[in-house]
């Protein structure tokens, strides 16, 4: 290689630590960013940031009211309903009313005791005054004869007093004895007399008190109950509880049937009419009973008139305790709907029959007339156009939302039992 070859190669590759007329060159400069455009690139960002929310957001929301709402259609009941079906005029009504006897009482002992013999058990019919039992009291028989010797001491001591005062009364007008003894023997007499009378009401009490260890029966009836027998302790006194009872008496010659007669028919009947009764014991006979009193005003819980029918019972072919239909004749009032038993729903707060209307249960106050155990007659409370559950459940409440069974479902429900 030449001389001029090897100068040109060198002035065309110069040494690696040589500064070029390249490298003086100067860059070109940056330009900086404009507040304006980072403002922009933020809000941006936050409104991308809030679209991405909003859409998170939304169909969460969307899914929990959904949820809400298809949890409250699970939770409220569902139920069948029915409309009422339209009756005949009430002419008849058959109650039913509970059979008493006309007095009813327990037999307590007065005075304490062994009992030392009782002389009616249970079914005797017994007359006013018979005895039914004794008791041997000999503490009070000793009180007994201590009060009567008290009251012959404080007899003998007046009679003493007495005579004193006489003989200073008699003496003391020819100033034989001062006036200021017969004033004192005077007094005697009459400290002595009130002793007297004293003593004769202590001796008249414990013969009060002797005189209640026999037992008399206090009207004519039937005993129902004997609860003592031979040497049992008794406590005079009713006490706290039934076993201080000897016995237990109903007079049952005449007997009391109560019912609760419907307000609305109130007016219908009358004191002195006659009742017809029936009984289940007796399915072929009708009792006839007088109407002789009421309460003369309306229960407000249940609309109800308590009524009062007394029937002859001379023959003892009724017992007391028994169930009786009471048969009134009564005037139509309003309309009457026949409803079935399952309808009715029994309340604290009185007979109820459950209606729906938008979805929405009601709980109506309702007077039932005829009933003979699969449907019932309902005077008042329902109009033709309501809706009436059928089965209503146990804990149905006013105001609460149900669910309405369409006849499909009703179908499909009882297809898949």
């Amino acid at each position: 290689m030449s001389t001029q070859e090897t100068n040109k190669q060198h002035s065309s590759n110069p040494p690696s630590g040589a500064v070029t007329s390249h490298d003086t060159e100067t860059a070109p400069e940056q330009k900086p960013i404009k507040a304006g455009h980072g403002l922009t690139a933020v809000l941006v960002l936050i409104v991308v940031l809030i679209v991405l929310g909003v859409l998170g957001i939304l169909p969460r929301r969307h899914a929990q009211e959904v949820l809400a709402q298809r949890t409250d259609e699970l939770a409220a009941p569902s139920v069948i309903t029915l409309a009422p079906k339209p009756g005949n005029p009430i002419q008849e009504l058959i109650l039913p009313g509970n059979v008493t006897s006309y007095t009813d009482a327990p037999i307590f002992a007065r005075t304490s005791g062994y009992l030392t013999h009782w002389y009616f058990d249970i079914g005797a019919k017994v007359k006013q005054g018979a005895l039914l039992a004794e008791i041997a009291s000999p503490e009070v028989d000793q009180q007994l004869s201590q009060a009567q010797a008290d009251l012959n001491t404080a007899e003998a001591n007046a009679n003493n007093a007495r005579i004193q005062a006489d003989r200073y009364k008699d003496l003391v007008t020819s100033n034989a004895v001062s006036q200021q003894d017969t004033d004192t023997f005077t007094n005697q007499a009459s400290s002595t007399a009130a002793q007297v009378k004293s003593a004769q009401a202590n001796v008249q009490r414990l013969k009060e008190l002797t005189s209640f260890e026999k037992i008399y029966a206090p009207f004519d009836g039937v005993i129902t109950a004997r609860r003592v027998d031979i040497g049992q302790l008794i406590d005079a006194g009713a006490g706290q509880n039934s076993t201080a009872e000897l016995f237990h008496m109903q007079a049952v010659n005449t007997l009391r049937v109560y019912t609760n007669l419907p307000g609305v028919f109130s007016a219908s009947v009358h004191r002195g009419e006659t009742i017809d009764l029936t009984f289940a014991e007796h399915p072929a006979q009708v009792f006839h009973g007088k109407l002789v009193r009421t309460a003369d005003a309306i229960d407000p819980t249940s609309r109800t008139l308590l009524v009062e029918v007394d029937v002859d019972n001379r023959k003892g072919d009724l017992l007391a305790g028994t169930l009786a239909q009471v048969h009134f004749k009564v005037n139509p009032v309003g309309n009457v709907f026949v409803l079935p038993v399952s309808a009715l729903i029994f309340r604290s707060e009185g007979l109820r029959v459950a209606t729906i209307k938008d979805s929405v249960a009601h709980m109506n106050p309702v007077t039932i007339g005829q009933d003979d155990g699969r449907t019932v007659q309902i005077i008042t409370g329902l109009g033709k156009d309501d809706q009436v559950v059928q089965d209503p459940p146990d804990s149905l409440i006013d105001g609460e939302k149900v669910h309405v069974l369409t006849p499909q479902e009703v179908q499909t429900a009882q297809g898949g039992k």
